[in-house]
């Protein structure tokens, strides 16, 4: 976490023999101490914000890397077939639809839609065209790439190293760079 507020607060410990507390409310002082409570606010807040941005793909890789450990568990050879990506994939789309299914059924007749129900909507509804024009996963096609896929362990700074492809309900397999938006 941020140590700014910390350090400050700590400089001007030191400064004043250990007495932080007698603050004039319009001292230089206590203007740095705000001044650094606000930079670590900011800076958490922009933390959050990057984390919620990228724990999608991260999702999406943890979703194939478990996907790859249990067909590694019934199929003894490494790589598997566009095939099999494509059932990958499909069940990746589709991972909502039972919710949806609930959410639609615990409605009441001629009520409109929850917030939850209209978001997994949309969520099924992007996936879906993404899957038409081309699916972004990390390639599950070569030997490789699966041997890195199995030693990712969760965090955001091994995923560029991953080689990416897009799959798109056609079968066709296509090299694509790293999502860094």
């Amino acid at each position: 976490m941020p140590g700014s507020l910390d350090k400050t607060r700590k400089q001007i410990s030191k400064k004043r023999n250990g007495v932080i507390n007698a603050l004039h409310a319009k001292s230089r002082d206590s203007l740095r101490l705000h001044k650094a409570a606000v930079r670590d606010q900011r800076i958490v807040k922009l933390a959050s914000t990057r984390h919620k941005k990228e724990q999608p793909l991260v999702d999406r890789v943890a979703f194939f890397q478990q996907a790859l450990r249990a067909r590694d568990e019934k199929v003894v050879d490494a790589t598997p077939e566009v095939a099999e990506v494509q059932a990958m994939i499909h069940s990746f789309v589709h991972q909502y639809n039972e919710e949806y299914d609930t959410a639609k059924k615990a409605r009441r007749a001629g009520r409109p839609a929850s917030a939850r129900e209209d978001l997994l909507k949309v969520k099924m509804t992007n996936l879906e065209t993404e899957y038409k024009n081309g699916f972004l996963l990390p390639d599950l096609l070569t030997a490789t790439s699966v041997s890195a896929l199995h030693l990712w362990e969760g965090s955001w700074s091994y995923l560029p190293q991953l080689k990416w492809v897009k799959v798109t309900i056609d079968g066709q397999v296509r090299p694509a760079a790293f999502p860094s938006s």
